[in-house]
């Protein structure tokens, strides 16, 4: 399953960095963050719950604007 979360508030690498490794700590996820289009492409092998994912980036010190996908 895969799933695009948009977020606000990255501003750099330093930003990507620390979204990428909040959401790859959660089990089940393999995670690329893009700062130029203020995504995250996340691919899960397990049932991981968008609000976990949306928890992961918030306690990273960001805000979700939408999570979508199948």
């Amino acid at each position: 399953m895969k799933k695009t979360i948009q977020i606000e508030g990255m501003m750099c690498s330093h930003c990507t960095g620390r979204v990428e490794k909040a959401l790859a700590a959660l089990d089940g996820v393999s995670v690329s963050v893009d700062l130029a289009s203020g995504s995250a492409s996340v691919a899960l092998s397990g049932p991981v719950s968008d609000e976990a994912l949306r928890k992961a980036v918030e306690d990273a010190g960001y805000t979700v604007v939408s999570i979508t996908g199948a």
